[in-house]
């Protein structure tokens, strides 16, 4: 069985992240996807509620790797609320080479897959005017 993904972001950057990911894919996803948008006066606790929800819609038994865009905010503050097994993953930071990567390497168990979400993020960021990777 495959790992389950969620996108817990600010606003629609995860809906927007699945819509292109799927229309980059071929219009399908290797991965059951699914994505929590957040707005400014949402009401975190019926947030957690839906998140909880949508957990258990991507949960296959392989685990879950959560994608939250940035640490220490309400997305990433119920992204982390749902850490409360072993199976469960979360990074922030997530960008749409990090999601690709995941998906590309959906035969991986969770663990890899963490792994491989934490190097796409990273490897996809490029200095375009110097054409090289900003980080070592």
């Amino acid at each position: 069985m495959p790992v389950g993904i969620l996108i817990v972001t600010h606003g629609e950057i995860g809906e927007e992240l699945l819509s292109t990911a799927k229309s980059t894919l071929g219009g399908s996803l290797p991965l059951k996807c699914k994505a929590l948008s957040v707005s400014p006066s949402c009401d975190p606790e019926q947030q957690n509620n839906k998140a909880q929800k949508l957990l258990t819609s991507v949960d296959d038994g392989d685990g879950i790797l959560v994608l939250t865009d940035m640490y220490g905010s309400t997305p990433s503050n119920i992204a982390n609320s749902l850490k409360q097994r072993e199976d469960i993953e979360i990074i922030a930071g997530v960008n749409l080479p990090m999601f690709i990567r995941v998906l590309n390497y959906s035969d991986l168990n969770l663990a890899e897959l963490k792994e491989k979400a934490i190097s796409g993020g990273h490897d996809g960021i490029i200095c375009c005017t110097e054409g090289k990777k900003i980080y070592d």
